[in-house]
């Protein structure tokens, strides 16, 4: 009999995989490696270390939590030394898809000879909805699970390659990467274009998001902040974020808004939308990372769809 070890991508999708009774044991990756600086060695001292930094001046995570969250989660990866079979659950989204290829890179080097398997939720019928985990029925995930891909070492390889450019300093590697021809990682490509719409447009200063959230605020006109919020998750298509990862993008606005009950963007604001003014200058901040890139060294060409380095 093979044992196994389930590798989840969240707490709430980890009670729901117990309630399906698989056999195994289940490890939740507590990380948001999508945002952030990150380093290549993951689980070494200096990614967590790296990680940590991070998590505490920007989301005000203590020390004791992200030991007894994340890094107590962690080691009990490492303790799982025997299953023979490892199962991991992710999503469609930017989110989860960053978190899967750190997960393999992790896996290529401590887990060498255990036998990989993807289940990966997206098209899931014949609409254009893409479906995370816990949107879908029990008899879909038995279905996913039944379904799940077994990953080869070229496979691992060509994700741990993927991770690799994801935290160099240059991201223009990474869009050098896009003529994917790995068919084992399906939402792979939309995910890494939606990360490099996440640099500065060249025309406004702000990215993908930046600009949506004033799109929406001004189109919508919501009455506070919160249905804002709702909105942006409900309408957010590949990124996945949630609700405190949009509220720190909005703070970094704040200066486009002249109300936020209800929302209102002030006139400088849709100047910069329209692009007749360039906010680069005023939002730009050196201590900002998208993987291992610092975010305003470039500059995205939405004509072109290419990366610009400063």
């Amino acid at each position: 009999m093979s044992s196994q070890l389930h590798i989840t991508n969240g707490d709430s999708f980890t009670q729901r995989l117990n309630s399906l009774k698989l056999k195994g044991d289940i490890i939740t990756w507590r990380e948001m490696l999508c945002e952030g600086k990150t380093e290549t060695n993951v689980g070494s001292e200096s990614f967590w270390k790296t990680r940590f930094d991070f998590l505490h001046k920007n989301y005000n995570v203590s020390k004791s939590w992200f030991v007894e969250k994340t890094l107590k989660e962690y080691r009990s990866l490492c303790n799982h030394k025997q299953q023979d079979q490892i199962i991991l659950w992710f999503e469609y989204d930017l989110f989860c898809q960053v978190n899967m290829l750190a997960v393999l890179s992790w896996l290529k080097k401590h887990r060498r000879y255990a036998e990989i398997y993807l289940v990966c939720s997206g098209n899931e019928d014949q609409t254009d909805k893409l479906y995370g985990l816990n949107e879908l029925r029990d008899d879909q995930l038995l279905r996913l699970y039944d379904k799940k891909t077994k990953l080869s070492q070229n496979d691992i390889e060509y994700a741990d390659y993927v991770w690799q450019l994801y935290c160099s300093d240059n991201p223009i590697r990474l869009e050098n990467l896009l003529e994917f021809d790995n068919n084992q990682f399906e939402y792979l490509p939309d995910a890494i274009r939606a990360h490099l719409k996440r640099f500065p447009s060249i025309k406004n200063g702000l990215n993908e998001l930046e600009n949506r959230i004033l799109d929406i605020s001004i189109k919508d006109k919501p009455k506070s902040k919160k249905e804002l919020l709702s909105n942006l998750i409900t309408n957010q298509g590949i990124y996945g974020f949630g609700d405190t990862q949009y509220e720190r993008v909005i703070s970094t606005l704040k200066p486009l808004f002249s109300s936020f009950n209800p929302v209102r963007v002030n006139a400088k604001g849709k100047s910069i939308l329209l692009t007749e003014n360039n906010y680069y200058s005023q939002i730009r901040d050196t201590e900002v990372y998208l993987g291992g890139a610092i975010k305003y060294n470039y500059l995205y060409n939405t004509d072109t769809n290419r990366i610009l380095k400063l």
